[in-house]
């Protein structure tokens, strides 16, 4: 997810990570684990289709997003990117280094405002904005990692239960993103790839019996998750929109993807034999046990963060540490969202636009300048 680009407080959300004005290419979902001496036929497979059918929609999104961008019409000219695609070009990397649409576009399209929820009710921005992409480079970065993650969970769950865990992994990182980044705009399928991420981590823990090699698969996939979350520790990456999505996907793991047991699938596909232990139960005791809590502290979190929003709470009030899970300052950078100002000044027919952060201005026809145009002109004095 991310922020305004043109304000200089853009944070981009891209697999696995949600950032200001640059990309962090997802990573790869580790392979399936390996069966052990059972024939995982008795499981059923599907065929998938609803993870293309979510590329595609998100590949489109971002084509009408461009569409109703329009950068040619809504900035200055000659600025555009790859100008010779007309309406569909990108605007300047200065104000958006991902190939991509205005902050102000992908508002209207329905990024996640955190003010906009809170003051006018737009909930349905916790679920438009995982739909939405600041860039060519955010929507490939996503998409190539849903197809490598979500093509084999839906084979194996089908599409009814990786569909909800997809959708309500997205709105649970985009929650705890906006209880603790409340400024600027977000966009990005971040929370939702980590939890699918954090589904096939609880999958694994909830149907350990059927898996051989079980301790290198949970080894390999642990490691995959921390690296992830290591990388959100960087300056302008927002890390809470990963650990949302993490948390919402690793619950929902345990309620949507969870197996019978494998003896319980042997004795329904086979002739009983007599004198044969017959297995009364679907699942095992444990399995029930972690289905019950997952279903009770997804639902309680969901339902307290939703309401702390709604209140306009600010968690970082109420935990003075927490910000360090999303960026750790060293000598080499700042966590501080920069800041950017400018003041104008109308001479006859011409705006004076200057930058108070550097103290640099120009000067631009008033006829030309539109209150979108003179926003991206202040945002390129103070980069």
């Amino acid at each position: 997810m991310g922020t305004d680009p043109s304000s200089g407080t853009v944070e981009v959300q891209v697999h696995p990570r949600r950032e200001s004005t640059t990309v962090h290419p997802g990573r790869g979902a580790p392979p399936a684990p390996p069966p052990r001496d059972r024939d995982f036929s008795l499981f059923k497979r599907w065929f998938p289709w609803l993870v293309p059918l979510f590329v595609v929609a998100n590949i489109v999104v971002f084509i009408i997003t461009m569409y109703v961008n329009d950068c040619p019409k809504h900035s200055l000219p000659h600025s555009c990117v790859v100008s010779f695609l007309g309406r569909f070009s990108f605007q300047p990397l200065k104000e958006n280094p991902l190939f991509g649409p205005s902050s102000s576009t992908l508002e209207k399209m329905g990024a996640l405002e955190v003010d906009k929820v809170v003051h006018r009710h737009q909930v349905w921005r916790l679920f438009s904005c995982i739909w939405l992409h600041g860039g060519v480079i955010h929507v490939l970065a996503n998409m190539f990692s849903l197809v490598f993650i979500g093509i084999r969970l839906e084979q194996e769950f089908g599409f009814v239960r990786i569909g909800f865990l997809y959708v309500i992994s997205g709105f649970g990182g985009s929650l705890l993103s906006a209880l603790f980044i409340q400024e600027g705009i977000s966009v990005g399928a971040s929370g939702a790839l980590f939890g699918l991420l954090g589904g096939m981590l609880s999958e694994l823990l909830i149907n350990w019996t059927i898996y051989a090699n079980k301790f290198a698969a949970l080894l390999t996939l642990v490691v995959i998750i921390v690296i992830n979350l290591a990388v959100g520790i960087l300056p302008h990456v927002d890390n809470f929109a990963h650990i949302g999505g993490f948390v919402s996907g690793f619950l929902l793991g345990f309620v949507f993807l969870i197996r019978p047991q494998f003896k319980w699938v042997s004795q329904r596909n086979s002739h009983y034999r007599h004198g044969a232990r017959r297995v009364k139960y679907k699942h095992k005791p444990y399995q029930y046990v972690l289905w019950f809590i997952s279903f009770i502290v997804l639902t309680a979190g969901l339902i307290t963060g939703l309401v702390l929003l709604l209140r306009s709470v600010n968690l970082n009030d109420r935990c003075s540490w927490c910000h360090y899970l999303s960026c750790v300052p060293t000598s080499k950078w700042s966590c501080k969202a920069q800041r950017i100002y400018c003041e104008t000044n109308q001479i006859g027919n011409q705006l004076n636009i200057t930058c108070l952060s550097n103290g640099r201005s120009d000067v631009f026809p008033l006829s030309n300048t539109s209150s979108s145009q003179a926003q991206q002109l202040c945002s390129r004095l103070c980069s």
